[in-house]
């Protein structure tokens, strides 16, 4: 099973994807786009011009959708951590997942939250959060959403532990996949 934990930067689902490694009863992994794109050499990445840091970006990206699933191929639970904030993202994902049971979670936080945690970082430019809510949730469609703005880590964690330990219906990326692809999945 995969996890599919989509929201904003500073939205909490790091946090959450620690929580969830606790709660769960079996062993998962913990995969996130920022720890993938730390393994890049980052200075280097930086001192690129426009297109071609972009192009290093969108490719370290798609080989993090193709690294989440060999590890799911490979017969191992995922928890993905991830910023769906350009539509090309979400349709690679639903092609490089196809046939593995991803189950998406949209992760939310108010805006002023959003800021709040930026400048308590210290390592994000505040408002750049608040700017991605639109083109993160665009796509509109969840199995199951948390709030990280009214629960705490842990207690969004145990609600996807308790929607995930019921019987299975037709998964959000189906239906995604579905209107992609001009049909409906129904």
């Amino acid at each position: 099973m995969i996890i599919f934990l989509n929201g904003t930067s500073s939205s909490g689902k790091s946090s959450i994807a620690r929580e969830l490694l606790e709660e769960l009863d079996t062993p998962y992994f913990h995969m996130s786009v920022d720890a993938f794109g730390a393994m890049r050499a980052v200075g280097r990445t930086l001192e690129l011009d426009g297109p071609a840091q972009r192009e290093v970006l969108r490719r370290t990206r798609a080989g993090f959708h193709r690294a989440v699933a060999g590890m799911a191929l490979a017969g191992n639970d995922v928890v993905v951590d991830h910023v769906l904030s350009e539509p090309w993202r979400l349709r690679d994902c639903l092609d490089v997942l196809e046939g593995l049971d991803v189950v998406l979670v949209g992760v939310h936080c108010p805006p002023e939250e959003l800021e709040r945690r930026e400048r308590a970082r210290g390592d994000r430019t505040p408002g750049h959060a608040a700017a991605q809510l639109r083109s993160v949730h665009e796509h509109g469609l969840y199995d199951f959403e948390v709030d990280t703005g009214r629960n705490s880590p842990r207690e969004c964690a145990r609600a996807i532990k308790r929607f995930i330990s019921r019987p299975v219906t037709r998964r959000a990326f189906d239906e995604l996949r579905g209107r992609a692809r001009g049909h409906d999945p129904s």
